[in-house]
């Protein structure tokens, strides 16, 4: 996912294995399923799957440091909140790669944020900065260093967005995995997500390793994310069709590296989409698009969507040339304001 620093060379799209259903409190993700144990026993789910019936939720991305008034398009049960990484090289967690993990402006933005009676989900990595996991030297100093940012934030949901060369380095692929292991034997309420990159083929070597990591580890995953968006230049149809075929061929592949149901692989998918125009030059993700996104969310019983992100969430200012931006400030087609939210929140 682009992070706030600059904009990401090949963005990746979200899917996230969360199980069915909401709760009234805005935690929308309960465990799917129990990951494969490395003797290949399962253990029992630590909850129970709701009915496939359950709505699902819409939880888009944000400035964890930046207010925006179209934030509550859509009436969001939950926020995904942008970015923790590490703080240079050393094993220290910050927003943004320089915001200090307990800034008070950002608490107080998250106050904001609750208010209406949202959850919060931190999400760590994104495409830019050092993913913790890069920089610390232990499984549990890295726990240690995810709790901390948790804690700041009174969050009890994570998401690792882990895409680019983080996704291909196997040493810190594994020491996260280890890491959350440990995090949630300290919080047997944090319920984690993955956001990964997907192609209409679905999810590459790289991602499904980094699964089977989990699995390997003991790891509780409640959500795959996939980021349905930034396919390449050869893609240049409709990104909704594509949305769905790449939800589709991830569908698939979950319910093998996980043992799922057919019903249980989608209620442990999360989709989320990048608004607009996509960093790929010819993709751009319209809101027919994103209702037709959500009608199959709808359909399949996926647990949640998202979108990159709600301060894009506006028509581009003609000739204004610090708000122009497509790729950082606004969508690049013609939209009401908070339109994209509405239509993701269904």
């Amino acid at each position: 996912m682009r992070s706030f620093l600059k904009p990401a060379a090949g963005l990746v799209c979200l899917l996230a294995l969360a199980s069915a259903g909401c709760s009234s409190g805005g935690d929308e993700s309960s465990d799917a399923g129990t990951p494969k144990a490395p003797d290949s026993t399962r253990a029992a789910p630590s909850e129970p799957a709701q009915d496939a019936s359950s709505s699902t939720t819409f939880a888009p991305y944000v400035s964890a440091s930046s207010a925006s008034d179209l934030d509550a398009a859509g009436s969001p049960s939950t926020y995904n909140l942008a970015f923790v990484v590490a703080k240079g090289n050393s094993c220290t967690p910050v927003w943004d790669a320089s915001t200090p993990i307990d800034n008070s402006a950002v608490t107080s933005r998250i106050s904001a944020l609750t208010k209406s009676g949202a959850s919060v989900r931190v999400s760590f990595g994104g495409a830019s900065g050092t993913e913790l996991a890069e920089a610390c030297d232990s499984a549990s100093e890295l726990a240690a260093a995810y709790g901390k940012a948790l804690d700041a934030a009174g969050a009890t949901q994570a998401d690792f967005d882990v895409e680019g060369d983080a996704l291909k380095d196997s040493d810190s692929v594994e020491l996260r995995s280890k890491a959350i292991a440990l995090l949630q034997k300290e919080r047997s309420g944090l319920k984690v997500s993955f956001t990964l990159p997907v192609m209409p083929t679905g999810l590459d070597s790289d991602s499904k390793a980094l699964l089977d990591s989990a699995n390997n580890n003991g790891v509780q995953v409640s959500t795959v994310n996939i980021m349905t968006m930034n396919y390449g230049e050869s893609y240049r149809d409709d990104m909704g069709d594509y949305a769905i075929t790449s939800a589709e061929a991830a569908h698939d592949q979950l319910a093998d590296i996980f043992g799922l149901s057919d019903a249980d692989a989608w209620r442990g998918m999360a989709l989320t989409s990048m608004l607009g125009d996509n960093d790929i030059k010819g993709e751009t993700f319209t809101l027919d698009d994103a209702a037709q996104v959500r009608s199959f969310a709808e359909e399949k019983g996926i647990a949640w969507v998202s979108m990159w992100a709600t301060f894009r969430d506006r028509q581009c200012d003609s000739g204004d040339s610090s708000s122009n931006d497509a790729l950082t400030n606004c969508s690049g087609v013609e939209q009401e304001d908070g339109a994209f939210g509405k239509a993701f929140a269904g």
